[in-house]
């Protein structure tokens, strides 16, 4: 797999061609909404002072007006950019991802399917509305593994408010095989709980927790600290998170400004990371050919790949069954 460095110059050198022809309907974009953003913010003023004249300046017709000035500003944003955003992952990614590893294959509209999300049991909460994008699949040194962005969410209704949709979990999904067949279900979650109270109420807090298997404790202090285990058989999860492999999910988060869930289900291992945004996306706002953002897209890509390499899971670790 090529290092940071190679897939930098891969992204400058190779991909110069694109980029630039990129750049230039970036700068056009940009131009565009530009005008659009100035003429809108001059209607908006135009509005705010007519009702003011005529009405309160905090007149539910404002809060309206403010809501849908709101909303078609979006639709107008991906209406411009939509093209851009599709041109961007076709000319960039897609080519990207390849000189990464020529075993992955990329398919920017798809995602990863709902029935691996669920089995994950990273999530309980139902699901009512399930999307994604920047779907990858392949394998990384033998090992089969898929990814995507992932958007998650379910629905309340409020007697005042109506219908009100919560997101659930937004960012990175990724799945991969493991070298053995587990009979039990170890899940490993963010430590929220003895962050927030400390030791003795967080594991108070944690054994609480009536909808997950019981809490399992294990022989790391700063594992202990960065995550809370949950699983069905205790002798199984510990077997799983041997010293080395927590060690390695303790290194792996530590490279993370995101939370990190991870769960080992039958012969695969599940992980998420909250990222809030989708991977790929490009900003009209910022040059491609700008260094750091050249490094986003190629550290995205290199890190999210690199957790195969991080976890160690193209290493014979358990014999399948």
């Amino acid at each position: 797999m090529k290092s940071i460095s190679e897939l930098t110059d891969f992204y400058y050198k190779e991909l110069y061609p694109a980029l630039s022809e990129l750049e230039e309907t970036r700068n056009k974009i940009l131009s565009k909404l530009k005008w659009y953003g100035g003429m809108g913010g001059v209607v908006f003023l135009l509005i705010i002072i007519w009702l003011h004249k005529n009405f309160a300046l905090f007149h539910p017709f404002m809060i309206g007006i403010a809501s849908g000035f709101v909303l078609l500003s979006g639709i107008v944003y991906r209406s411009i950019t939509s093209h851009y955003a599709q041109d961007f992952k076709v000319k960039i990614i897609t080519p990207l991802i390849s000189a990464i590893d020529t075993n992955l294959r990329y398919s920017p509209d798809a995602m990863i399917s709902q029935y691996l999300f669920e089995r994950s049991n990273l999530f309980q909460h139902s699901i009512d509305r399930y999307s994604g994008n920047d779907y990858v699949k392949g394998s990384i040194d033998g090992v089969p593994v898929e990814f995507s962005d992932v958007h998650a969410e379910y629905q309340t209704t409020n007697s005042k408010r109506g219908t009100e949709w919560h997101t659930l979990f937004r960012g990175l999904f990724l799945v991969a095989e493991f070298n053995k067949y587990f009979k039990s279900k170890t899940i490993i979650l963010p430590d929220i709980a003895e962050k927030t109270f400390g030791n003795l109420i967080g594991g108070w807090l944690q054994s609480m927790n009536v909808s997950r298997d019981k809490v399992i404790q294990l022989d790391d202090p700063e594992f202990e600290k960065r995550f809370v285990v949950y699983g069905n058989d205790p002798i199984e999860a510990r077997y799983i998170l041997s010293h080395a492999m927590m060690q390695r999910l303790l290194e792996f988060q530590r490279k993370l400004s995101y939370p990190l869930c991870i769960s080992f289900v039958q012969n695969h291992i599940h992980v998420a990371i909250a990222t809030e945004k989708d991977l790929f996306e490009p900003t009209v706002l910022k040059s491609l050919l700008g260094y750091s953002q050249a490094m986003e897209y190629v550290n995205t890509l290199r890190n999210t790949i690199g957790i195969i390499e991080e976890l160690k899971l193209n290493e014979k670790l358990w014999s399948k069954e």
